[in-house]
């Protein structure tokens, strides 16, 4: 197997993504010019990208190219970029930082900002359905159910609601998960299987790499919220999950070969995250 450089591997595809998304995003000026501002505002102000990372990863997984996988790419970043924009507002999260710097609905009000989450999830249909020319159309049709399945009510939506229902502050580790597979979760099987229907895999590889995203997604989710619990025992129990959640992504990567050596290194670096988290290490 390759020694993957997991690291060069992840900035190239981050740099490749980002220049997709800026050329997709709108410009302009005039009665427009706020909203296209605020826009690309939501979307360019940096992040790990790792939705986008995931989408790429699957379709080189089943033999595609980076070019064949940005449409879906793109799509993915926008529509979890419209969720960051609605989930800061003051009816929901009420947050007024993120990465640093004023939330959108701090820097251009309210309705501007609500307009840009309606905004950012038409686009990323938009941009998605480009991709027809590379694929054929069946593909893209399904990575467009695909989306608009794990984006809505049986996915990240819903896992909102669980979320908000719950009072953000769960403590048993079942609901949590099954909030995380919904909200977290959604979008990752989204970007597993939209990579791989961006590939021309086959219905079976499609299904695999859903569920690859699926459990990468609960996992992340788990390193990201749970580690930092200050209960012991429902952090060991996440640290567990994690552990077996990343077996089950290896046990799809592992019979790909040397294409879905980046599925690999992501998954090992969840992992080490979680762990580096539970230690009280400092997390990238």
């Amino acid at each position: 197997m390759s020694q993957l450089d997991l690291k060069a591997w992840m900035d190239d595809r981050r740099a490749r993504a980002d220049a997709a998304l800026a050329a997709a995003l709108p410009e302009g000026a005039g009665q427009l010019g706020r909203l296209t501002e605020a826009m690309r505002y939501a979307v360019l102000q940096g992040g790990k990208r790792m939705r986008p990372l995931v989408t790429i990863a699957a379709c080189e997984a089943c033999g595609g190219t980076v070019e064949e996988a940005l449409p879906a790419a793109c799509a993915i970043e926008l529509i979890h970029a419209y969720s960051l924009v609605h989930d800061d507002l003051p009816a929901m999260d009420n947050d007024v930082e993120r990465r640093g710097k004023p939330t959108v609905h701090v820097a251009f009000g309210e309705d501007t900002a609500i307009l840009v989450g309606d905004a950012l999830l038409t686009l990323a249909f938009g941009v998605l359905a480009q991709g027809a020319s590379e694929r054929p159309r069946s593909r893209i049709v399904e990575a467009v159910a695909k989306l608009a399945q794990h984006s809505g009510v049986d996915g990240m939506v819903g896992g909102q609601v669980m979320d908000l229902e719950a009072g953000q502050d769960i403590r048993d580790l079942e609901l949590l998960e099954a909030v995380h597979a919904r909200k977290t979760g959604g979008l990752y099987a989204a970007s597993g299987a939209m990579g791989a229907l961006s590939a021309g895999a086959d219905d079976a590889l499609v299904d695999q790499l859903e569920r690859w995203g699926l459990w990468f997604g609960i996992a992340f989710q788990h390193a990201d919220d749970v580690l930092d619990d200050d209960q012991p025992a429902l952090r060991d129990l996440a640290l567990a999950r994690v552990d077996a959640l990343v077996e089950q992504c290896q046990g799809v990567a592992g019979p790909l070969g040397e294409g879905a050596d980046p599925l690999r290194a992501i998954a090992d670096w969840v992992k080490e995250r979680a762990h580096a988290a539970a230690a009280g290490e400092q997390r990238d």
